[in-house]
């Protein structure tokens, strides 16, 4: 009897936690892809490597005249309780990032205003976005905000701040 109740428990056991498993990590699984909207604008993607990690990044550029393309990749780290929803979940989420910004032309725009430039420009820098998403229950999208403080560190050393509204369909 005692063989018998222990075979029983455990294959019980093992599927439980194979189903409270998958429940947790299709919450916060998948990859996304959509549209990042600010300064700039462009491609955002994003892929979950935990249950409250993700990497995220974009392929962009600016709105403004002679325009630059932008790169950036993130680690993000998510806290899944700070907002309580009745539906759907608001993580709040920041992380570092790397940010690489390239301009072709003869000027390109950095802290607020235009400079003078023959030739190309690159600049490479470490940003720590803060943002807010928006996971509805029952739709493959999410909507984000978020606010993004960058220091570039080359060519040289200088302070930005960007901010994006955007959304991306899950896959």
């Amino acid at each position: 009897m005692k063989h018998h109740l222990h075979n029983v428990i455990k294959p019980s056991a093992l599927a439980l936690a194979l189903l409270t498993a998958s429940v947790s990590t299709a919450q916060s699984s998948g990859f996304g892809a959509g549209i990042i909207l600010g300064e700039p604008t462009g491609i955002s993607v994003k892929g979950w490597v935990g249950n409250d990690r993700a990497i995220d990044g974009a392929v962009a550029w600016s709105v403004r005249d002679r325009a630059y393309l932008s790169l950036h990749a993130d680690l993000l780290f998510h806290n899944m309780e700070l907002i309580k929803l009745g539906k759907g979940r608001m993580p709040l989420y920041y992380g570092p990032g790397l940010r690489l910004r390239s301009w072709n032309g003869d000027r390109y725009w950095d802290h607020g205003r235009w400079h003078r430039y023959d030739g190309s420009r690159t600049s490479l820098g470490v940003r720590f976005p803060v943002g807010l998403a928006y996971l509805p229950d029952k739709a493959p999208v999410d909507i984000f905000l978020e606010l993004v403080p960058v220091l570039d560190l080359l060519p040289g050393t200088s302070f930005d701040v960007s901010g994006a509204i955007g959304v991306r369909y899950w896959f």
